[in-house]
């Protein structure tokens, strides 16, 4: 009988350990600090490629170009990897593009991860380059002109809430692509978001970043801490 119960412990204690997180998180390093973002299974295009690059190391080294405080800050461009000071960024790319995938339910709320692009008219997103939203609170005056003038479309009531309380860019939704969130670590996106930065909203000082996928054990676990399902 002892035997029996102590086979069914361990089959238990390895099922836990071996089974799948319910997402995949990658972990973003810098001067700045650190955070953990889980990418959203309802961009599985978007999903799938950023930890294609992830895993390739295609954006270690590559900086967070642009800022704007109140906005968002970007990164992923490969020719920042070596740029000088001063020069221009935003147009490097890793030669191809992902098609939109826009989902009613995904927005830009304060620590959405969206993916950048150019002015293309099927709005597809650029390979490599990406932003992380700081955003800001709006009033609900604020939201009606936001919808009336960017949007043409009425946000969900939940939405306009969490506007209201965390903050975002809602001009943003239904415009690019929205495929994961900060799930720990918000305060480096504040801290990259108010730095000084030149006229082309280059940092001053090059923030470069370090970006790997989080094993199944580190996010099984982070999952459980932080109760998402």
């Amino acid at each position: 009988m002892n035997r029996i119960f102590t086979f069914i412990l361990c089959f238990c204690c390895l099922s836990a350990f071996s089974a799948k997180p319910k997402h995949q998180y990658i972990r973003i390093k810098t001067g700045k600090g650190e955070c953990i973002i889980q990418l959203y299974n309802e961009t599985p295009k978007h999903r799938d490629n950023f930890i294609k690059l992830t895993k390739s190391k295609v954006l270690n080294g590559t900086l967070f170009h642009r800022i704007i405080k109140d906005f968002m800050i970007q990164g992923g461009d490969p020719d920042s990897k070596k740029a000088i000071a001063g020069a221009e960024l935003g147009n490097g790319t890793v030669g191809y593009t992902i098609p939109a995938e826009f989902r009613d339910s995904l927005f830009h709320k304060k620590g959405a991860l969206g993916a950048a692009r150019d002015d293309n008219p099927g709005k597809e997103s650029s390979g490599s380059q990406f932003y992380i939203v700081q955003g800001k609170k709006f009033t609900d005056e604020q939201l009606n002109t936001v919808e009336e003038k960017r949007l043409k479309f009425k946000l969900p009531e939940w939405q306009r809430e969490i506007y209201k309380t965390l903050g975002g860019s809602p001009h943003l939704d239904r415009n690019y692509t929205v495929f994961g969130e900060v799930v720990k670590g918000l305060e480096m996106v504040d801290a990259i978001a108010v730095m000084e930065r030149d006229a082309k909203d280059r940092p001053l000082v090059d923030i470069s970043m370090t970006i790997t996928l989080l094993k199944r054990r580190e996010a099984r676990r982070l999952e459980k801490e932080l109760n998402i399902k």
